[in-house]
């Protein structure tokens, strides 16, 4: 079997793990696609390996901001949980690379029978609530710069790579502002030594620094899942 690799299943019971793999496919997601639209009932529950997901806002049917980010700490369909088969948001693939997935009828049996998985994503729903306030707070007090380098931060921390291919186009769509204000910000970040951005790729080159630029979220962020999932 190949490695688990996403953080949710990992620490899961050894009985529990094997019970919700069994009924898992590994499928590669591929960038751009997307896999949920808002609104409609899922299909299938995914847990990103190596792969991750924006989970995009939507607003009178058009895609307006990136609200959260999915990769091998989490999982889309998590909301099963309470019950709900319906996803609120667009999940579009930003990340390619692999994700385990199941047939949600198997996922929403498997929660019934597996009182260890079902306690764990309601762990991470909370975590997720609590990202998605934050999220809303972040995106009116705080300013463009620190918010791209969260951004960044989480990123690569789901890439697991220093290389990150963005145009700014995208990332004004992700973070909700015209694409000249990027460019100002991520300049900005270069001219500070942080980053090298040359035609749709960043290269993170001080990470250290980078996290002191960013604002508090991503440290908010990463001690929710400390706390609630370790």
């Amino acid at each position: 079997m190949a490695p688990v690799e996403n953080e949710l299943i990992a620490r899961l019971p050894r009985p529990s793990r094997s019970s919700l793999l069994g009924l898992c496919e590994l499928v590669q997601l591929k960038f751009a696609d997307v896999i949920c639209v808002g609104g409609k009932p899922l299909r299938h529950a995914y847990f990103p390996t190596t792969g991750f997901v924006s989970m995009v806002a939507m607003l009178d049917g058009e895609p307006a901001l990136e609200v959260s980010m999915v990769g091998g700490e989490g999982m889309l369909g998590a909301q099963m949980a309470l019950g709900v088969a319906h996803e609120p948001l667009r999940a579009i693939v930003q990340g390619r690379g692999s994700s385990w997935r199941i047939e949600i009828v198997a996922f929403r049996r498997e929660l019934q029978n597996n009182p260890a998985l079902q306690q764990s994503l309601l762990r991470y729903l909370h975590v997720t609530m609590t990202q998605l306030a934050g999220s809303a707070a972040c995106l009116r007090f705080h300013r463009l710069g620190p918010r791209l380098a969260r951004w960044l931060l989480m990123t690569q921390d789901r890439a697991k790579s220093d290389h990150l291919e963005v145009t700014h186009e995208f990332l004004s769509y992700m973070l909700g502002v015209r694409r000249v204000s990027i460019t100002i910000a991520a300049a900005a970040l270069q001219r500070q030594g942080l980053v090298e951005y040359q035609r749709g790729n960043i290269r993170i080159i001080n990470r250290s620094r980078l996290k002191k630029a960013a604002c508090s979220c991503y440290a908010t962020d990463q001690k929710a899942y400390a706390e609630h999932l370790n």
